[in-house]
Protein backbone atom coordinates (compact mmCIF):
# COMPACT_ATOMS: atom_id res chain seq x y z
CA UNK A 1 0.00 0.00 0.00
CA UNK A 2 1.23 3.46 -0.65
CA UNK A 3 0.68 6.62 1.88
CA UNK A 4 -2.37 8.29 1.10
CA UNK A 5 -1.82 11.43 -0.61
CA UNK A 6 -3.57 14.71 1.57
CA UNK A 7 -6.99 15.08 -0.28
CA UNK A 8 -7.59 18.78 -0.64
CA UNK A 9 -4.10 19.90 0.54
CA UNK A 10 -3.55 22.22 -2.82
CA UNK A 11 -6.34 24.39 -2.84
CA UNK A 12 -5.66 24.90 1.10
CA UNK A 13 -2.04 26.07 0.62
CA UNK A 14 -3.15 28.54 -2.56
CA UNK A 15 -5.89 29.61 -0.28
CA UNK A 16 -3.28 30.99 2.03
CA UNK A 17 -3.48 27.55 5.37
CA UNK A 18 0.04 26.25 7.10
CA UNK A 19 -0.21 22.45 5.64
CA UNK A 20 2.11 20.56 7.55
CA UNK A 21 3.91 17.46 6.07
CA UNK A 22 1.59 17.30 2.80
CA UNK A 23 1.45 14.12 1.16
CA UNK A 24 1.88 14.85 -2.79
CA UNK A 25 2.61 13.14 -5.88
CA UNK A 26 4.78 14.48 -8.44
CA UNK A 27 2.93 13.81 -12.21
CA UNK A 28 5.70 15.86 -14.17
CA UNK A 29 8.64 17.86 -14.20
CA UNK A 30 10.18 20.38 -16.99
CA UNK A 31 13.26 22.21 -16.95
CA UNK A 32 12.54 26.05 -17.57
CA UNK A 33 14.75 27.67 -20.33
CA UNK A 34 17.30 30.46 -18.94
CA UNK A 35 20.46 31.77 -17.45
CA UNK A 36 21.57 30.76 -14.66
CA UNK A 37 20.98 28.18 -12.13
CA UNK A 38 18.81 25.44 -13.43
CA UNK A 39 14.71 25.72 -12.74
CA UNK A 40 12.46 23.15 -12.63
CA UNK A 41 8.17 23.33 -12.84
CA UNK A 42 6.38 20.50 -11.42
CA UNK A 43 2.82 19.09 -11.88
CA UNK A 44 1.91 18.01 -8.63
CA UNK A 45 -1.55 16.64 -7.02
CA UNK A 46 -2.87 15.44 -3.79
CA UNK A 47 -4.94 12.84 -5.69
CA UNK A 48 -8.03 15.47 -6.39
CA UNK A 49 -6.57 18.75 -7.30
CA UNK A 50 -3.57 19.30 -9.57
CA UNK A 51 -1.16 22.09 -9.52
CA UNK A 52 0.64 22.62 -12.79
CA UNK A 53 3.03 25.50 -11.59
CA UNK A 54 4.90 24.36 -8.73
CA UNK A 55 8.33 25.41 -8.88
CA UNK A 56 11.18 23.44 -6.89
CA UNK A 57 13.77 25.54 -4.94
CA UNK A 58 17.15 25.71 -6.53
CA UNK A 59 18.69 24.20 -3.47
CA UNK A 60 16.61 21.00 -4.45
CA UNK A 61 18.11 20.75 -7.93
CA UNK A 62 20.14 17.98 -6.83
CA UNK A 63 16.72 15.86 -6.96
CA UNK A 64 16.48 15.92 -9.95
CA UNK A 65 19.99 15.22 -11.35
CA UNK A 66 19.28 12.54 -8.60
CA UNK A 67 16.55 11.22 -10.17
CA UNK A 68 14.66 11.36 -7.13
CA UNK A 69 11.19 13.08 -8.70
CA UNK A 70 10.96 11.08 -11.64
CA UNK A 71 7.26 11.03 -12.79
CA UNK A 72 5.02 9.02 -10.29
CA UNK A 73 7.14 9.73 -7.28
CA UNK A 74 5.27 10.52 -3.73
CA UNK A 75 7.28 12.83 -1.57
CA UNK A 76 6.01 14.54 1.78
CA UNK A 77 6.57 18.30 1.73
CA UNK A 78 8.33 19.32 4.53
CA UNK A 79 8.47 23.50 3.60
CA UNK A 80 6.98 25.71 0.69
CA UNK A 81 5.93 29.27 -0.40
CA UNK A 82 2.70 30.06 -2.05
CA UNK A 83 3.37 33.68 -4.10
CA UNK A 84 0.80 36.07 -6.11
CA UNK A 85 2.72 36.17 -9.44
CA UNK A 86 -0.41 37.36 -11.47
CA UNK A 87 -3.54 38.76 -10.65
CA UNK A 88 -5.13 35.46 -11.32
CA UNK A 89 -2.10 33.19 -10.83
CA UNK A 90 -0.31 31.64 -7.67
CA UNK A 91 2.87 29.54 -7.74
CA UNK A 92 4.04 26.85 -5.03
CA UNK A 93 7.43 27.25 -4.48
CA UNK A 94 9.06 23.39 -2.83
CA UNK A 95 11.62 24.58 -0.36
CA UNK A 96 11.94 20.93 1.24
CA UNK A 97 11.20 17.90 0.04
CA UNK A 98 11.18 14.20 1.75
CA UNK A 99 10.93 11.06 -1.05
CA UNK A 100 8.30 8.65 -0.01
CA UNK A 101 8.27 6.29 -2.28
CA UNK A 102 10.17 6.44 -5.59
CA UNK A 103 8.32 6.64 -8.88
CA UNK A 104 9.40 3.66 -10.60
CA UNK A 105 7.74 1.59 -7.50
CA UNK A 106 4.08 3.61 -7.77
CA UNK A 107 4.15 3.34 -11.70
CA UNK A 108 0.64 5.28 -11.99
CA UNK A 109 -1.15 7.87 -11.23
CA UNK A 110 -2.91 8.23 -8.02
CA UNK A 111 -6.93 9.43 -7.75
CA UNK A 112 -8.07 11.44 -10.67
CA UNK A 113 -6.90 14.77 -10.30
CA UNK A 114 -7.81 18.17 -11.90
CA UNK A 115 -5.91 20.64 -12.38
CA UNK A 116 -6.57 24.18 -10.72
CA UNK A 117 -6.86 26.87 -13.30
CA UNK A 118 -6.02 30.32 -11.57
CA UNK A 119 -4.06 28.60 -8.49
CA UNK A 120 -6.60 30.12 -5.99
CA UNK A 121 -10.22 30.99 -5.27
CA UNK A 122 -11.04 34.67 -6.02
CA UNK A 123 -11.69 34.79 -2.29
CA UNK A 124 -8.21 34.06 -1.19
CA UNK A 125 -6.20 35.77 0.84
CA UNK A 126 -2.82 37.20 -1.31
CA UNK A 127 -0.72 39.59 0.97
CA UNK A 128 1.34 37.21 2.64
CA UNK A 129 2.36 33.64 1.85
CA UNK A 130 1.97 30.31 3.79
CA UNK A 131 4.65 28.96 4.74
CA UNK A 132 4.65 25.68 6.44
CA UNK A 133 6.34 24.95 9.58
CA UNK A 134 5.57 29.03 10.24
CA UNK A 135 2.53 29.96 12.21
CA UNK A 136 0.84 33.06 11.53
CA UNK A 137 -1.78 33.31 13.83
CA UNK A 138 -0.28 36.04 16.42
CA UNK A 139 3.08 36.36 14.58
CA UNK A 140 5.90 39.02 15.52
CA UNK A 141 5.85 39.56 11.52
CA UNK A 142 2.53 40.96 11.35
CA UNK A 143 3.04 43.46 13.99
CA UNK A 144 1.50 46.81 13.23
CA UNK A 145 3.61 49.74 12.47
CA UNK A 146 2.72 53.75 12.39
CA UNK A 147 5.28 53.97 9.11
CA UNK A 148 2.89 53.27 6.35
CA UNK A 149 -0.66 54.67 6.78
CA UNK A 150 -1.34 53.05 10.37
CA UNK A 151 -0.44 49.05 9.28
CA UNK A 152 2.50 47.46 8.97
CA UNK A 153 3.05 45.52 6.04
CA UNK A 154 2.65 41.67 5.61
CA UNK A 155 6.08 40.59 6.30
CA UNK A 156 8.07 37.30 4.79
CA UNK A 157 10.48 35.63 6.71
CA UNK A 158 14.32 35.79 5.74
CA UNK A 159 14.24 31.94 5.05
CA UNK A 160 11.55 31.66 2.83
CA UNK A 161 13.09 34.58 0.00
CA UNK A 162 13.80 32.79 -3.22
CA UNK A 163 13.93 34.97 -6.87
CA UNK A 164 10.82 33.41 -7.58
CA UNK A 165 8.42 35.73 -5.09
CA UNK A 166 7.98 39.02 -7.24
CA UNK A 167 6.74 41.04 -3.90
CA UNK A 168 7.73 40.35 -1.01
CA UNK A 169 8.49 42.56 3.04
CA UNK A 170 11.08 41.74 5.36
CA UNK A 171 11.51 42.59 8.63
CA UNK A 172 15.50 42.72 9.69
CA UNK A 173 17.72 43.70 11.64
CA UNK A 174 20.99 45.27 10.50
CA UNK A 175 24.16 43.48 12.15
CA UNK A 176 26.80 44.36 9.97
CA UNK A 177 27.20 47.46 7.72
CA UNK A 178 30.42 47.83 5.22
CA UNK A 179 32.15 51.11 4.83
CA UNK A 180 31.01 52.83 1.46
CA UNK A 181 33.66 52.49 -1.33
CA UNK A 182 34.69 53.47 -4.33
CA UNK A 183 35.78 50.18 -7.07
CA UNK A 184 36.97 50.60 -10.45
CA UNK A 185 36.12 47.71 -13.39
CA UNK A 186 36.05 47.99 -17.12
CA UNK A 187 32.42 49.26 -17.25
CA UNK A 188 34.05 52.41 -14.89
CA UNK A 189 34.23 53.85 -11.18
CA UNK A 190 31.24 52.99 -8.90
CA UNK A 191 30.39 53.12 -5.43
CA UNK A 192 29.50 49.91 -3.50
CA UNK A 193 28.20 48.80 0.27
CA UNK A 194 26.57 45.86 2.25
CA UNK A 195 24.84 45.20 5.08
CA UNK A 196 23.33 41.54 6.92
CA UNK A 197 20.35 41.36 7.87
CA UNK A 198 18.66 38.85 10.44
CA UNK A 199 15.16 38.14 11.32
CA UNK A 200 14.39 34.86 13.28
CA UNK A 201 14.25 32.52 10.71
CA UNK A 202 17.93 33.29 9.21
CA UNK A 203 20.37 35.87 7.66
CA UNK A 204 20.71 37.36 3.97
CA UNK A 205 23.04 39.41 2.58
CA UNK A 206 21.90 43.10 1.43
CA UNK A 207 24.60 45.37 -1.54
CA UNK A 208 23.73 48.77 -2.69
CA UNK A 209 25.51 49.87 -5.91
CA UNK A 210 26.26 53.62 -7.22
CA UNK A 211 22.79 55.24 -7.34
CA UNK A 212 21.33 52.88 -4.48
CA UNK A 213 24.66 52.81 -2.43
CA UNK A 214 24.60 56.72 -1.67
CA UNK A 215 20.69 56.57 -1.15
CA UNK A 216 20.39 53.69 1.46
CA UNK A 217 24.07 53.72 2.99
CA UNK A 218 23.07 56.47 5.39
CA UNK A 219 19.46 55.73 6.11
CA UNK A 220 20.60 51.59 7.43
CA UNK A 221 22.26 51.75 10.73
CA UNK A 222 23.70 48.26 12.68
CA UNK A 223 21.73 47.33 15.52
CA UNK A 224 18.25 48.52 13.86
CA UNK A 225 15.17 47.18 12.32
CA UNK A 226 13.69 48.00 9.25
CA UNK A 227 10.99 46.96 6.70
CA UNK A 228 12.78 46.27 3.18
CA UNK A 229 10.89 45.71 0.19
CA UNK A 230 11.13 45.98 -3.71
CA UNK A 231 14.43 45.15 -4.20
CA UNK A 232 16.21 41.68 -6.13
CA UNK A 233 16.96 38.61 -5.13
CA UNK A 234 19.63 36.17 -6.56
CA UNK A 235 22.29 33.47 -5.97
CA UNK A 236 24.87 34.76 -3.63
CA UNK A 237 28.08 34.23 -4.74
CA UNK A 238 29.48 32.10 -1.41
CA UNK A 239 33.04 33.43 -1.17
CA UNK A 240 32.30 37.34 -0.73
CA UNK A 241 29.23 36.60 1.72
CA UNK A 242 29.47 36.22 5.27
CA UNK A 243 25.55 34.72 6.02
CA UNK A 244 24.48 31.46 4.85
CA UNK A 245 21.84 32.13 2.58
CA UNK A 246 21.84 30.68 -1.05
CA UNK A 247 20.54 33.89 -1.84
CA UNK A 248 21.18 37.82 -1.33
CA UNK A 249 19.48 41.11 -2.14
CA UNK A 250 20.31 43.79 -4.53
CA UNK A 251 19.11 47.34 -3.94
CA UNK A 252 17.56 49.45 -6.62
CA UNK A 253 16.03 52.63 -7.25
CA UNK A 254 12.30 51.36 -6.41
CA UNK A 255 13.72 49.26 -3.25
CA UNK A 256 11.51 50.84 -0.33
CA UNK A 257 13.13 51.08 3.48
CA UNK A 258 11.51 51.62 6.36
CA UNK A 259 12.61 51.82 9.94
CA UNK A 260 10.78 49.71 12.49
CA UNK A 261 9.50 52.17 15.17
CA UNK A 262 7.82 49.69 17.36
CA UNK A 263 9.89 47.07 19.93
CA UNK A 264 11.61 44.28 18.13
CA UNK A 265 12.68 42.55 20.86
CA UNK A 266 12.27 38.71 19.06
CA UNK A 267 14.76 39.67 16.62
CA UNK A 268 17.72 38.93 18.31
CA UNK A 269 20.89 40.90 17.91
CA UNK A 270 23.95 38.68 15.89
CA UNK A 271 23.54 34.96 15.52
CA UNK A 272 26.38 32.98 15.25
CA UNK A 273 26.88 29.57 14.34
CA UNK A 274 30.68 28.87 15.71
CA UNK A 275 32.98 26.40 14.41
CA UNK A 276 35.48 25.02 17.12
CA UNK A 277 39.29 25.86 16.18
CA UNK A 278 40.31 22.38 15.59
CA UNK A 279 37.81 21.53 13.19
CA UNK A 280 38.93 24.53 10.99
CA UNK A 281 41.09 22.72 9.09
CA UNK A 282 38.73 20.96 7.54
CA UNK A 283 36.96 23.71 6.21
CA UNK A 284 37.52 24.73 2.65
CA UNK A 285 39.66 27.46 2.04
CA UNK A 286 38.24 30.93 1.18
CA UNK A 287 34.98 29.86 3.28
CA UNK A 288 33.65 32.12 5.81
CA UNK A 289 33.15 31.01 9.20
CA UNK A 290 31.92 32.30 12.70
CA UNK A 291 34.98 31.79 15.16
CA UNK A 292 35.45 32.49 19.13
CA UNK A 293 38.43 32.04 21.01
CA UNK A 294 40.84 33.91 23.67
CA UNK A 295 43.48 36.38 22.15
CA UNK A 296 46.26 34.34 23.99
CA UNK A 297 48.89 36.68 22.68
CA UNK A 298 49.22 39.55 19.30
CA UNK A 299 51.76 40.97 17.43
CA UNK A 300 52.91 45.13 17.19
CA UNK A 301 50.85 46.72 14.16
CA UNK A 302 52.58 46.19 11.46
CA UNK A 303 52.57 49.26 8.59
CA UNK A 304 52.89 47.86 4.89
CA UNK A 305 52.69 49.18 1.13
CA UNK A 306 50.21 46.98 -0.55
CA UNK A 307 51.63 45.72 -3.94
CA UNK A 308 48.40 45.81 -5.89
CA UNK A 309 47.11 49.24 -4.96
CA UNK A 310 50.51 50.76 -3.41
CA UNK A 311 48.16 51.94 -0.79
CA UNK A 312 49.72 51.87 3.15
CA UNK A 313 47.89 49.34 4.98
CA UNK A 314 47.77 48.32 8.52
CA UNK A 315 47.38 44.97 10.04
CA UNK A 316 47.82 42.70 13.41
CA UNK A 317 47.97 39.69 13.90
CA UNK A 318 46.49 37.98 16.71
CA UNK A 319 46.17 33.99 18.46
CA UNK A 320 42.91 32.39 19.38
CA UNK A 321 43.04 29.68 21.67
CA UNK A 322 39.74 27.70 22.28
CA UNK A 323 38.71 24.58 24.68
CA UNK A 324 40.02 21.77 21.81
CA UNK A 325 43.32 23.16 22.51
CA UNK A 326 44.00 24.83 19.19
CA UNK A 327 45.73 27.58 18.24
CA UNK A 328 44.45 29.95 15.42
CA UNK A 329 45.80 33.03 13.53
CA UNK A 330 43.63 35.60 13.54
CA UNK A 331 44.12 38.95 11.02
CA UNK A 332 42.70 42.18 11.88
CA UNK A 333 43.16 45.16 9.04
CA UNK A 334 43.16 49.30 9.46
CA UNK A 335 41.10 50.83 12.36
CA UNK A 336 40.63 47.65 14.39
CA UNK A 337 44.33 46.51 14.21
CA UNK A 338 45.16 49.82 15.22
CA UNK A 339 42.54 49.89 18.41
CA UNK A 340 43.10 46.09 19.17
CA UNK A 341 44.33 45.90 22.79
CA UNK A 342 44.67 42.47 23.99
CA UNK A 343 46.63 42.66 26.95
CA UNK A 344 43.74 41.46 29.34
CA UNK A 345 43.34 38.17 27.28
CA UNK A 346 39.58 39.12 26.07
CA UNK A 347 37.44 36.66 24.21
CA UNK A 348 37.16 37.45 20.29
CA UNK A 349 33.54 36.57 18.45
CA UNK A 350 34.00 37.35 15.16
CA UNK A 351 30.93 36.46 12.25
CA UNK A 352 32.21 35.84 8.80
CA UNK A 353 35.75 35.52 9.39
CA UNK A 354 37.90 34.07 5.68
CA UNK A 355 39.66 30.90 5.70
CA UNK A 356 42.78 31.51 3.68
CA UNK A 357 45.82 28.34 3.62
CA UNK A 358 49.40 28.16 3.94
CA UNK A 359 50.68 24.91 5.22
CA UNK A 360 47.75 25.36 7.36
CA UNK A 361 44.49 27.44 8.54
CA UNK A 362 44.01 30.68 9.38
CA UNK A 363 41.84 33.99 9.48
CA UNK A 364 41.26 36.95 8.63
CA UNK A 365 38.72 39.47 9.59
CA UNK A 366 37.24 41.06 6.03
CA UNK A 367 35.06 44.34 5.25
CA UNK A 368 31.59 41.97 5.81
CA UNK A 369 33.05 40.67 8.83
CA UNK A 370 31.73 41.53 12.54
CA UNK A 371 33.83 41.69 15.31
CA UNK A 372 32.66 41.60 19.26
CA UNK A 373 35.17 42.04 22.39
CA UNK A 374 33.77 39.73 25.01
CA UNK A 375 30.45 39.89 23.88
CA UNK A 376 28.04 39.26 26.31
CA UNK A 377 26.91 36.10 24.93
CA UNK A 378 27.14 32.19 26.94
CA UNK A 379 29.98 31.05 25.12
CA UNK A 380 32.44 33.85 25.60
CA UNK A 381 31.66 33.28 29.20
CA UNK A 382 32.47 29.46 29.03
CA UNK A 383 35.48 30.63 27.19
CA UNK A 384 36.54 33.39 29.61
CA UNK A 385 36.38 30.92 32.66
CA UNK A 386 38.29 28.17 31.36
CA UNK A 387 40.84 29.92 30.24
CA UNK A 388 41.47 31.73 33.55
CA UNK A 389 41.18 27.96 35.51
CA UNK A 390 43.37 26.12 33.06
CA UNK A 391 43.50 27.27 29.55
CA UNK A 392 46.32 29.99 29.97
CA UNK A 393 48.59 27.44 31.19
CA UNK A 394 48.02 24.95 28.80
CA UNK A 395 50.39 23.83 25.30
CA UNK A 396 48.23 24.50 22.54
CA UNK A 397 48.77 23.41 18.72
CA UNK A 398 48.24 25.40 16.08
CA UNK A 399 46.97 25.03 13.06
CA UNK A 400 48.03 28.38 11.28
CA UNK A 401 51.48 28.50 9.33
CA UNK A 402 51.97 31.78 10.06
CA UNK A 403 55.68 31.94 11.03
CA UNK A 404 57.91 34.58 13.37
CA UNK A 405 55.53 34.81 16.19
CA UNK A 406 54.23 32.62 18.66
CA UNK A 407 53.10 30.14 15.89
CA UNK A 408 55.56 27.95 14.54
CA UNK A 409 53.28 25.91 12.60
CA UNK A 410 53.65 24.99 8.66
CA UNK A 411 55.98 22.52 6.40
CA UNK A 412 59.61 23.47 7.74
CA UNK A 413 62.34 22.33 5.36
CA UNK A 414 65.84 22.96 5.21
CA UNK A 415 67.49 24.08 1.95
CA UNK A 416 69.47 20.63 2.07
CA UNK A 417 65.83 19.03 2.50
CA UNK A 418 64.31 20.87 -0.56
CA UNK A 419 66.90 19.70 -2.46
CA UNK A 420 66.57 15.78 -1.72
CA UNK A 421 62.94 16.14 -2.14
CA UNK A 422 63.16 18.27 -5.40
CA UNK A 423 60.72 20.66 -4.32
CA UNK A 424 59.44 22.89 -7.44
CA UNK A 425 60.37 20.09 -9.59
CA UNK A 426 56.54 19.26 -10.02
CA UNK A 427 53.72 20.68 -12.25
CA UNK A 428 52.62 22.98 -9.03
CA UNK A 429 55.18 25.23 -7.25
CA UNK A 430 56.21 23.83 -3.66
CA UNK A 431 55.77 26.03 -0.66
CA UNK A 432 57.62 25.52 2.66
CA UNK A 433 58.84 27.45 5.80
CA UNK A 434 62.57 27.75 6.65
CA UNK A 435 64.65 29.94 9.28
CA UNK A 436 67.65 31.68 7.17
CA UNK A 437 70.20 34.46 7.61
CA UNK A 438 70.72 37.02 4.81
CA UNK A 439 74.23 36.75 3.23
CA UNK A 440 74.49 39.29 0.96
CA UNK A 441 72.00 41.36 -1.25
CA UNK A 442 73.04 41.87 -4.92
CA UNK A 443 72.80 45.60 -4.82
CA UNK A 444 72.74 45.49 -8.94
CA UNK A 445 69.28 46.82 -10.28
CA UNK A 446 67.69 46.33 -6.67
CA UNK A 447 65.32 48.67 -7.84
CA UNK A 448 63.17 50.25 -10.65
CA UNK A 449 60.94 53.52 -12.02
CA UNK A 450 57.61 51.76 -12.42
CA UNK A 451 54.39 53.32 -13.23
CA UNK A 452 52.37 55.42 -10.99
CA UNK A 453 49.26 53.51 -11.85
CA UNK A 454 47.32 52.27 -8.50
CA UNK A 455 46.87 49.04 -10.53
CA UNK A 456 50.45 48.72 -12.21
CA UNK A 457 53.92 48.14 -11.41
CA UNK A 458 55.10 47.90 -14.78
CA UNK A 459 58.64 49.34 -15.57
CA UNK A 460 58.42 52.74 -16.99
CA UNK A 461 60.55 53.96 -20.13
CA UNK A 462 62.52 57.16 -19.02
CA UNK A 463 61.94 59.97 -22.12
CA UNK A 464 65.03 61.97 -20.60
CA UNK A 465 62.69 64.64 -20.74
CA UNK A 466 60.91 64.49 -17.20
CA UNK A 467 58.06 62.21 -18.71
CA UNK A 468 58.03 58.38 -18.02
CA UNK A 469 55.87 56.09 -20.50
CA UNK A 470 54.16 53.38 -19.25
CA UNK A 471 53.91 50.67 -22.50
CA UNK A 472 51.42 48.60 -21.00
CA UNK A 473 49.05 51.62 -19.82
CA UNK A 474 49.89 53.16 -23.19
CA UNK A 475 50.27 56.43 -20.77
CA UNK A 476 52.79 59.03 -20.27
CA UNK A 477 53.44 60.04 -16.33
CA UNK A 478 55.68 63.24 -15.36
CA UNK A 479 56.38 60.81 -12.37
CA UNK A 480 56.73 57.47 -11.17
CA UNK A 481 56.90 55.27 -8.37
CA UNK A 482 59.94 53.14 -6.95
CA UNK A 483 59.30 49.39 -6.62
CA UNK A 484 61.93 46.83 -4.86
CA UNK A 485 63.07 43.48 -6.94
CA UNK A 486 65.61 41.96 -4.50
CA UNK A 487 67.90 39.33 -4.64
CA UNK A 488 69.46 37.79 -1.61
CA UNK A 489 71.56 35.21 -0.67
CA UNK A 490 70.37 33.38 2.43
CA UNK A 491 71.37 30.35 4.34
CA UNK A 492 70.38 27.56 6.97
CA UNK A 493 73.18 25.67 8.46
CA UNK A 494 72.81 22.87 5.76
CA UNK A 495 72.95 24.96 2.88
CA UNK A 496 72.41 28.36 1.06
CA UNK A 497 69.68 29.66 -1.37
CA UNK A 498 69.43 32.60 -3.92
CA UNK A 499 65.81 33.95 -3.41
CA UNK A 500 63.85 36.73 -5.04
CA UNK A 501 62.37 39.65 -2.72
CA UNK A 502 59.23 41.26 -4.43
CA UNK A 503 58.46 44.76 -2.97
CA UNK A 504 56.96 43.92 0.56
CA UNK A 505 59.46 41.19 1.77
CA UNK A 506 62.31 43.37 0.77
CA UNK A 507 60.85 46.79 2.31
CA UNK A 508 60.97 44.50 5.52
CA UNK A 509 64.16 43.08 5.22
CA UNK A 510 65.93 46.50 4.48
CA UNK A 511 63.73 48.23 7.14
CA UNK A 512 62.53 51.66 5.24
CA UNK A 513 60.10 51.84 1.85
CA UNK A 514 61.06 51.71 -1.58
CA UNK A 515 60.25 55.11 -1.68
CA UNK A 516 62.82 56.56 1.09
CA UNK A 517 65.45 54.15 -0.52
CA UNK A 518 64.39 55.43 -4.14
CA UNK A 519 65.17 59.02 -2.33
CA UNK A 520 68.38 58.08 -0.77
CA UNK A 521 69.56 56.35 -4.24
CA UNK A 522 69.12 59.43 -6.08
CA UNK A 523 70.50 61.95 -3.57
CA UNK A 524 72.48 59.93 -0.76
CA UNK A 525 74.55 57.40 -2.30
CA UNK A 526 76.19 56.86 0.96
CA UNK A 527 73.23 55.95 3.23
CA UNK A 528 71.65 53.80 0.25
CA UNK A 529 74.91 51.41 0.68
CA UNK A 530 74.74 51.56 3.94
CA UNK A 531 70.82 50.52 4.46
CA UNK A 532 71.96 47.73 2.06
CA UNK A 533 74.93 46.55 4.05
CA UNK A 534 73.20 46.64 6.99
CA UNK A 535 70.86 44.08 6.06
CA UNK A 536 72.95 41.52 6.01
CA UNK A 537 73.60 38.77 8.28
CA UNK A 538 70.44 38.82 10.02
CA UNK A 539 68.04 36.12 10.38
CA UNK A 540 64.44 35.78 9.23
CA UNK A 541 61.43 33.14 8.99
CA UNK A 542 60.95 33.18 5.43
CA UNK A 543 57.52 31.86 3.61
CA UNK A 544 59.46 30.45 -0.01
CA UNK A 545 57.64 29.42 -3.16
CA UNK A 546 59.85 27.41 -5.41
CA UNK A 547 59.37 25.98 -9.08
CA UNK A 548 61.27 25.23 -12.08
CA UNK A 549 61.01 28.10 -14.89
CA UNK A 550 61.75 27.95 -18.32
CA UNK A 551 62.72 31.17 -19.96
CA UNK A 552 64.48 31.46 -23.79
CA UNK A 553 64.58 27.49 -23.69
CA UNK A 554 66.67 27.42 -20.05
CA UNK A 555 64.90 26.07 -17.28
CA UNK A 556 66.21 26.82 -13.69
CA UNK A 557 64.87 26.61 -10.57
CA UNK A 558 63.32 30.01 -9.36
CA UNK A 559 62.62 30.57 -5.50
CA UNK A 560 60.46 33.65 -4.38
CA UNK A 561 59.66 34.73 -0.53
CA UNK A 562 56.25 34.67 -0.19
CA UNK A 563 56.57 36.92 2.96
CA UNK A 564 59.33 37.45 5.99
CA UNK A 565 59.11 37.41 9.22
CA UNK A 566 61.72 38.86 11.93
CA UNK A 567 62.81 36.21 14.06
CA UNK A 568 61.28 36.14 17.29
CA UNK A 569 63.98 33.67 19.19
CA UNK A 570 61.35 32.85 21.82
CA UNK A 571 59.04 31.39 19.96
CA UNK A 572 61.47 29.62 17.78
CA UNK A 573 63.02 27.69 20.25
CA UNK A 574 59.43 26.81 21.51
CA UNK A 575 59.41 25.69 18.29
CA UNK A 576 62.92 23.79 18.14
CA UNK A 577 61.82 22.12 21.66
CA UNK A 578 58.22 20.90 19.99
CA UNK A 579 60.32 19.51 17.44
CA UNK A 580 62.87 17.23 19.66
CA UNK A 581 59.87 16.15 21.66
CA UNK A 582 58.42 15.00 18.23
CA UNK A 583 61.48 12.86 17.20
CA UNK A 584 61.21 11.49 20.87
CA UNK A 585 58.15 10.14 20.17
CA UNK A 586 58.75 8.66 17.06
CA UNK A 587 62.10 6.69 18.34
Amino acid sequence: MFPQLTTGAINRILNGEDVANAVLQILGCKKIPGAGNDRYRLLISDGVTGCPFAMLGTQLNHMVANEELEKFTIVRVDKCVCNQVQADRKVIILLSLTVLVPGKEVNEKLGNPVNSSTGASSGAPTSAPAVNGVSKTNSSYNAVSSVVSGSAPSVHPINTLTPYQNKWTIKARVTSKTPLRTYSNSKGEGKVFSVNLLDETGEIKATGFNDSAEKYYDLLEVNKVYYISRANLKTANARFSTVKNDYEITFNNDTTIMPCEEISSSIPMLQYDFVPIAQIEQVEKDSNIDVIGVCKSCSDVQTFVARTTNKEMTKRDIKLVDRSNKEVNLTLWGKEAESFDGTLFPVVAVKGARVSEFNGRSLSVTMSSSMQINPDIKEAHILKGWFEREGCNMDVESISGKAGGSNMGGQWKTFAQAVSEQLGMGDKPDYFINKATIVMLRKENCMYMACPGEECNKKVIDMNNGIYRCEKCNREYSEFKWRLLLSASVADFTENQWVTCFQEAAETILGVSAQELGSFKENDEERYNEILTEANFKSYIFKLRTKMETYNEESRLKTTVVSVTPLDHVSYVKKILSDIKQMEKEL
